[in-house]
């Protein structure tokens, strides 16, 4: 089914506060917003656009209205020429490349900006708004290049594309395929939208592309975090290892709340109490006995990234603000994700340290030297066979390249700043780029994640054979028999790549429940 035909939850827009799970739902075509019915609602958005008209009658010469954008600010526009300002604002910034954001992202970035938009400071119509929200309800999704974008004045160019289709130009996907954007509405027996002084502006000088993207990306970190931590419950347990190391004594005194969640799972994965100092090696290698520290890291920053980003998208985030209830008209740099920036810059290293631990959690279990007595490469062949047969070999060498090209990218994209628009936009904050580095590092780390589901699973099995080790408690026992039954036991060589992408998708779907604390 497609999101316009899966029953939806209707998910209530009235300038109260999103979460980043109300955007997730969305992205994926589980909810579908709705716009508040009540009066005082509609009465506050229509304050903003009636003061708008009040303005140019009065007043004639306002920023973006009856001015030209940027730099041109100085450039008053004549009278009759007024309407036609916030239509030339989207065609002339059509000049996005790169590859188009998916169904889910562009949903995303929809919501974005109607939250945006819904909290009655930009001085736009409601129909503005219902235009957005129809987009949403039948699924007619514009072509949006992802890349084009500085990140102030927000999200230009992106954005203009969210603009144009609204008004029945350029493309958007509908239906399973790519249609022109007036073919689309009048299918779903919607008018293109004839754009109000200010609605351009308001449209496309915000942060909702890079704001989209980092609500998508922190819920894939939040996850990726909880499968890292109980694969290394299972790398543990295939490794032979010291549970001792998780011990609730020893992470009392280094009191990361974060940390400290991340060594209780362990502990509760691996289902041991204090084992007996003597029956175990004294210290494991750092990859198993500092995953605490290095999952951790994450954990303890995912609620201060999560509070800069729905700050972000529940703010009125574009220029000027109009203020209808005060009468103010207000200029200002709200379109910069400065913010934003910083939780994609600060995301994408920590996950790219996980995907980093995994790596060197793979290296030790294939390489006999540091095993603990199972096979080379983890090769399930015997007998004369065995010399045949390579294991993980090749797997370890990608998701070591897999590793090593999201490390690459953890380069902050916010100390890039270049002056543009005739050093106008002198300061510029690169949230969009930071947010898509983020989802590239995350689509690596998931693949590494892939690899590691494949190792743990091969390793536990092949621990298993060789001696009666203690299980694990039940919730990763039960995620051990279901990997079990997608991937079966690697005896001979065969090649994974099918296998890996089932995986990856599984990972993105969320298809283990992973700690309910």
């Amino acid at each position: 089914m497609s999101a316009a035909t899966t029953p939806r939850r209707h998910l209530p827009v009235d300038g109260s506060a999103l979460s980043i799970e109300d955007v997730a739902e969305v992205a994926r075509g589980l909810a579908c917003p709705r716009l508040s019915d009540d009066p005082a609602f509609a009465a506050r958005i229509n304050r903003g656009a009636e003061f708008v008209d009040r303005l140019i009658a009065e007043d004639g010469a306002v920023y973006g209205v009856s001015t030209g954008y940027g730099d041109s600010c100085t450039v008053v526009i004549p009278p009759a020429l007024v309407a036609e300002l916030p239509h030339r604002l989207y065609t002339y910034h059509g000049v996005g490349l790169g590859r188009f954001l998916d169904p889910g992202e562009t949903r995303a970035v929809l919501l974005a900006r109607l939250a945006s938009l819904s909290q009655g400071m930009s001085g736009v119509s409601l129909g503005l708004l219902r235009q957005l929200q129809a987009l949403l309800e039948h699924d007619i999704l514009p072509l949006i290049p992802a890349e084009g974008s500085v990140g102030a004045s927000g999200d230009l160019t992106p954005l203009s594309y969210v603009a144009a289709v609204l008004c029945g130009e350029r493309e958007a996907w509908h239906q399973g395929r790519v249609r022109p954007a007036a073919e689309a509405l009048a299918d779903c027996g919607l008018r293109p939208l004839v754009l109000r002084p200010k609605e351009g502006l308001a449209l496309m000088n915000g942060t909702a592309v890079m704001t989209a993207l980092a609500c998508l990306a922190w819920q894939r970190a939040d996850y990726l975090g909880r499968l890292a931590t109980r694969i290394t419950a299972f790398n543990v347990l295939a490794s032979d290892g010291n549970a001792h190391h998780f011990d609730q004594a020893l992470f009392a005194v280094k009191p990361h709340p974060g940390q400290q969640r991340v060594a209780a799972r362990l502990r509760g994965d691996l289902a041991s109490d204090r084992p007996p100092r003597n029956e175990l090696r004294l210290q494991d290698r750092y990859s198993l006995r500092c995953a605490p520290h290095v999952i951790g890291v994450l954990e303890d920053a995912l609620p201060f990234l999560r509070g800069l980003v729905e700050n972000e998208l529940n703010s009125a985030n574009d220029n000027p603000i109009i203020d209808a209830g005060q009468e103010m008209v207000l200029h200002g740099g709200h379109f910069y994700g400065g913010h934003v920036a910083f939780a994609m810059d600060s995301l994408k290293n920590a996950v790219a340290n996980l995907a980093d631990l995994l790596d060197r959690q793979m290296a030790l279990l294939v390489d006999a030297r540091y095993n603990h007595g199972l096979p080379a490469n983890l090769s399930g062949a015997r007998g004369e066979r065995a010399a045949l047969n390579h294991g993980l070999k090749a797997l370890q060498i990608s998701a070591s390249a897999w590793t090593a090209e999201a490390l690459k990218l953890t380069m902050p994209a916010s100390v890039f700043s270049r002056s543009t628009e005739c050093h106008n936009q002198d300061k510029v904050s690169m949230g969009t780029i930071a947010a898509r580095d983020c989802l590239r590092v995350l689509e690596l780390s998931e693949q590494v994640a892939a690899a590691l589901l494949v190792t743990a699973r091969q390793g536990v099995a092949l621990r298993r054979s060789l001696e009666g080790t203690a299980r694990l408690s039940a919730a990763p026992e039960a995620m051990l028999a279901d990997l079990s039954a997608r991937i079966p036991l690697i005896e001979e060589d065969r090649a994974l790549d099918g296998e890996l992408r089932q995986l990856v998708q599984a990972i993105r779907d969320r298809a283990w429940s992973l700690y309910e604390d």
